[in-house]
């Protein structure tokens, strides 16, 4: 079965609870899709399928950027992580000049694919690891929900501070999690997030949106 395949036959278009003027395929339920996806994954050696939920970092993002489309416009874009692609869409309808969504998932590409095209949209889509890149040759990099692990948000946000130092701005939503860094952050905004208890502990999570300083 191919990625584009298994996502029309595991998810349904749906709005994100705060970007109602978006459209996605994302999961109408959490265990279903994650039990389907088992046999999936192992045979594909794709990672989990995080691109089937709105992460209640990248609605805030992508909320934020809505609202204050002069952050992206006419400017190029990298949409880090971008699972569904939620952010990198919202980039594109707020006026960027191009987006480019990297994630290393090869699943995710394909439901940003889809998702591109239920929006109207089109943009770059790779699954190259930028991290370990050395050029950063974008105006805005925008991240959202990425400080769950402690690996993976250490070697981000240095990754961010480089670029940020480079010139580019660097933009990151995060909900509290654990390895959220204590330095290095002005907070924007604050965002409250409608989320479901099947991903969250919680029915709402406020969401702070942060640019990340030198």
């Amino acid at each position: 079965m191919s990625a584009t395949a298994f996502i029309l036959g595991h998810t349904a278009v749906s709005s994100p609870p705060a970007c109602p003027e978006l459209r996605l395929h994302l999961a109408s339920e959490v265990t279903p899709l994650w039990e389907a996806t088992e046999s999936y994954l192992e045979q594909n050696n794709v990672p989990p399928p995080y691109w089937a939920f709105p992460w209640v970092g990248g609605q805030a993002l992508a909320r934020y950027i809505l609202d204050h489309p002069q952050l992206v416009a006419g400017k190029s874009v990298l949409d880090f992580a971008s699972g569904s692609g939620l952010v990198g869409i919202a980039a594109k309808l707020a006026g960027a000049a191009s987006v480019l969504a990297t994630d290393i998932d090869r699943v995710a590409l394909s439901a940003i694919a889809l998702n591109m095209k239920e929006n109207g949209v089109t943009f770059e889509v790779s699954d190259r690891d930028v991290l370990d890149e050395q050029d950063c040759p974008w105006d805005v990099i925008v991240a959202g929900d990425v400080c769950y692990e402690k690996p993976m948000a250490q070697k981000t946000f240095a990754w961010l501070r480089r670029c940020s130092k480079a010139g580019a701005k660097a933009l990151m939503a995060d909900p509290g999690r654990a390895y959220l860094p204590k330095t290095g952050l002005m907070r924007l905004a604050e965002i409250t997030i409608a989320c479901s208890l099947d991903l969250e502990d919680k029915t709402s999570r406020d969401v702070g949106i942060f640019q990340i300083v030198g």
